[in-house]
C-alpha cells in the first residue's frame, strides 16, 4: 500500500520532489509512494485527517500526532522572495513606524505559516493587533481592502517582477518587505516555511523504514539541487518570471536542509506563536525517534 504524499503544486518545492518527478528514480518510487499536489494548507487538512500520510507541510500545522522526517525544510537564511508583506506608507515613515500604524492586512491564505509569522510580527515585536482580511492573492485589490497585504509564493514572485505596475496602480508610496529577511533581523534563525511530516504509522503499511524513508526524500532533494538548471528550463515556460529570477530563487532564495538552526526557529517560532495564543505548545517530535 503506498504511503499518500500530499505536496504543493509552487516553483520553491520542485528540488525536494526531483526524483519522484524524473526518472530513473520515478518509477522505482511509485512503488511505495502516491504523491498528489495541492496548496500548503490543504496539505495539511489531508495529513490531519488521515487522507494522506506524508505531507509537506506549514510549521504551524505540526501536531503531536505528527513527526518531522529530518533532512528536508522549505526555509531561508536571509531574503526568501517568495513571502511579502507590502505595507502602504504614504508619509514616508520608517519600516518599523509604518508597520506600527497598520489596522488591517489583506492575506492571501494559501500558507498558515506566514500568515502566523506575520501576526507573531505584529503583535510580539510590534505589539499590535491588526485585523486581517482573507482575500485573493491580488495585490492592488488586497491594498485597495487594507493597509498592507501579504503575499506568498508564486504570487510574491509574480509580484516582485511587477513592482512598477503595482506601485503606480495603488498610487500611494509601498514599503516591499521581505518576512524572512525580518524574521532574521528580529531573532538571527533562519525563516522556515514546511517540513516533511509523517503520521508514522503508516511506514508499516507503505512497507517502508524511517532510514528508507529519510534516504528517499534526502537523495531526492540532493538530485533536485544538482539538476537547478533543468528544473530552471523545465519551470520557466510555468511562471512569467524570468529563468535568472528562477534560478537565484532555487539557489540562493531557498535553503533546503533542516539543519539544527531550522529546528531552533521552528521551536521559537511555535513559543512565540504559544505565547500570543495562535497556536498550541508544542513539542518537536523527529522521525529519528522512531528510527
Amino acid at each position: 500500500m503506498p504511503l499518500r504524499v500530499s505536496t504543493i503544486a509552487f516553483l520553491n518545492p520542485a528540488p525536494l520532489l526531483y526524483n519522484f518527478e524524473h526518472e530513473p528514480a520515478a518509477t522505482r518510487l511509485r512503488e511505495h509512494y502516491d504523491v498528489h499536489y495541492t496548496l500548503p494548507a490543504i496539505c495539511a487538512s489531508e495529513l490531519h485527517s488521515g487522507t494522506s500520510d506524508l505531507g509537506l507541510i506549514p510549521i504551524a500545522a505540526l501536531t503531536s500526532s505528527l513527526v518531522v522526517v529530518p533532512g528536508c525544510t522549505i526555509a531561508s537564511r536571509d531574503e526568501v522572495r517568495s513571502i511579502l508583506l507590502l505595507v502602504k506608507n504614504p508619509s514616508g515613515l520608517t519600516t518599523p513606524e509604518a508597520l506600527q500604524r497598520v489596522r488591517t492586512v489583506a492575506a492571501d491564505t494559501a500558507s498558515r505559516s506566514s500568515v502566523a509569522y506575520t501576526q507573531i510580527l505584529f503583535q510580539h515585536f510590534h505589539h499590535t493587533h491588526p485585523e486581517f482580511l482573507n482575500l485573493p492573492a491580488d495585490p492592488t485589490a488586497m491594498l485597495a481592502a487594507a493597509d498592507a497585504a501579504l503575499l506568498i509564493g508564486d504570487p510574491a514572485l509574480l509580484a516582485r517582477e511587477h513592482r512598477a505596475a503595482i506601485d503606480a496602480a495603488v498610487g500611494a508610496p509601498l514599503l516591499w518587505l521581505d518576512l524572512a529577511h525580518l524574521w532574521h533581523q528580529l531573532t538571527g534563525l533562519p525563516w522556515v516555511a514546511a517540513v516533511w511530516a509523517l503520521r508514522p504509522e503508516s511506514l508499516d503499511p507503505a512497507g517502508l523504514s524511517p532510514q528508507q524513508l529519510i534516504a528517499d526524500l534526502t537523495a531526492s532533494r540532493d538530485a533536485g539541487m544538482a539538476h537547478t538548471e533543468q528544473l530552471v528550463q523545465e519551470w520557466t515556460p510555468r511562471l512569467p518570471i524570468s529563468p535568472q529570477t528562477i534560478r537565484t530563487y532555487l539557489r540562493h532564495n531557498i535553503h533546503y536542509t533542516l539543519d539544527p538552526e531550522c529546528l531552533r526557529a521552528i521551536e521559537l517560532f511555535r513559543s512565540l506563536a504559544a505565547g500570543i495564543g495562535l497556536l498550541p505548545p508544542l513539542t518537536l517530535q523527529t522521525l529519528e525517534a522512531f528510527a
